[in-house]
């Protein structure tokens, strides 16, 4: 016979390793592959995306292609730490974190602008409005597609002075890159055709 007091401990053990996977901020890889798996990820994520799309006018699969090259969807994403000798942790390369690698400043901008003050860098909800919040911004400014997904990265990653001045011209690895958004939101977007209606 089993004691009561092993049951207890056992079903204590459960719930705690419950609790643990379901608050891990990750997407599995295979889910990262597929628009409509990371459409379908969570019903929050689904009704953000496309409050977002018909808010701003950036389309879904943008919004998405945007979030897997900044975050691969981890809420906690931040920079690496830089490393003096490999062995000493400094400071981070930059102050960007969350599912849309916002900048402290940037983000700023954003809730200053949008009245949205309560708004958080690692919430999916709050990340995509400020990603089709700046693509409106890059719209009226720069008069980039919300459909084109590579302008769209490019002013996103350099801000818009930086893309005026054509900063990104200059950097290749940052083209390849872009080169990778925009193909990512072409399957992203063939991907969605035969899941959303």
């Amino acid at each position: 016979m089993v004691s009561p007091g092993w049951c207890r401990t056992k079903s204590a053990v459960v719930a705690l390793g419950v609790l643990l996977l379901g608050g891990c901020s990750g997407v599995s890889p295979a889910t990262l592959e597929s628009a409509c798996a990371l459409f379908d990820h969570r019903s929050s994520w689904n009704r953000a995306l496309e409050q977002t799309e018909r808010r701003w006018g950036l389309p879904v699969h943008v919004q998405l292609a945007i979030i897997h090259q900044e975050s691969k969807f981890r809420s906690d994403a931040r920079p690496p730490r830089e490393r003096l000798l490999w062995l000493i942790p400094l400071g981070r390369a930059s102050s960007a974190q969350g599912y849309a690698q916002a900048l402290d400043s940037t983000w700023a901008w954003y809730q200053e602008k949008t009245g949205r003050h309560g708004a958080k860098r690692s919430n999916f909800a709050d990340a995509v409005d400020f990603i089709g919040w700046y693509a409106r911004m890059s719209q009226q400014r720069l008069n980039i597609s919300m459909w084109d997904a590579r302008n769209q990265y490019l002013a996103y990653h350099e801000g818009h002075g930086g893309f005026e001045r054509g900063s990104h011209k200059q950097k290749k690895w940052l083209l390849k890159v872009a080169d990778k958004v925009a193909n990512r939101s072409y399957l992203y977007r063939q991907q969605l055709k035969s899941c959303r209606p």
